[in-house]
């Protein structure tokens, strides 16, 4: 990777400052044969000036047994680069649509063989993992999901976590109960509304639609802190919002995993 690529994939993967809302939008284009494999772009909001401005793309693989995301960022700020994209990482799920896992782009070492077009390329970076809970007994609700992440160094850094074995994975990790340097966050429970028959969350305006798509990202000491929220204002179109300790590329991950149909969640 170029020194240029590299500095435009640590900006993208630089959590949000302190004390600031990250506002953006997803579009969802599904025409002709983007209905069954949709493509969603990501932009930056600029609530002060309306501004809009398109930074990441994201495509669900064909031809693939689990759903499977690989997510691009725009390049702007590079005459002889504008417009290109470059390949940021992806999202994969279970086979039920359960558990989603968000790697950078790099070598899968638990591969044997080398993967095509990726021998120059570092063992990949897992930034963060998204369980859904099964809705086992059929029951109609919200869903529910935890997200695992890595915990940031002291002064505010992302560290890089490149496991090289099944059980140095966040989802081991947590399973076996050993989440002590992992960051656990959880959706924030709705309640029911009685008026509207529906379970309600306060997006302050930014959500317009009820969706079971929607959502707020806490951390259980802090209910009132919006790590994240997500949802819909349109058919194809939804609002993204994120705080310190997100980054740009695990908020967008985080939010392609609530379009897929969980077929053991619903």
């Amino acid at each position: 990777m170029c020194t240029y690529m590299l500095h435009y994939y640590n900006n993208n993967n630089r959590p949000a400052a302190l004390n600031t809302r990250v506002a953006c939008r997803i579009g969802r284009c599904r025409d002709g044969l983007d209905k069954i494999y949709p493509q969603y772009q990501l932009s930056i909001e600029h609530i002060r000036t309306g501004e809009v401005q398109a930074v990441m793309t994201a495509r669900k693989k064909r031809k693939s047994q689990t759903s499977y995301y690989t997510i691009s960022g725009i390049v702007h700020d590079s005459p002889e680069s504008a417009g290109r994209l470059v390949e940021l990482g992806k999202v994969r799920s279970n086979f039920l649509g359960t558990t989603f896992v968000i790697y950078s782009h790099g070598k899968n070492p638990m591969k044997k063989e080398g993967e095509a077009g990726k021998g120059e390329l570092p063992i990949r970076e897992e930034m963060g993992a998204v369980l859904y809970d099964p809705n086992i007994l059929g029951f109609k609700g919200p869903r529910k999901m935890t997200i695992l992440m890595h915990t940031l160094t002291r002064d505010g850094k992302r560290p890089e976590f490149r496991p090289t074995s099944e059980s140095e994975t966040l989802l081991s990790k947590y399973r076996e109960g050993g989440s002590r340097d992992l960051l656990v966050l959880h959706n924030k429970s709705p309640q029911w509304n009685e008026e509207t028959q529906s379970f309600v969350l306060n997006f302050s305006g930014r959500v317009t639609q009820a969706s079971v798509k929607n959502f707020q990202v806490v951390h259980d000491n802090d209910l009132d802190y919006i790590v994240m929220q997500f949802g819909r204002v349109g058919p194809d179109h939804f609002t993204m919002d994120y705080k310190y300790p997100i980054c740009l590329f695990q908020a967008f991950a985080i939010a392609l995993t609530s379009f897929d149909a969980k077929l053991a969640c619903e």
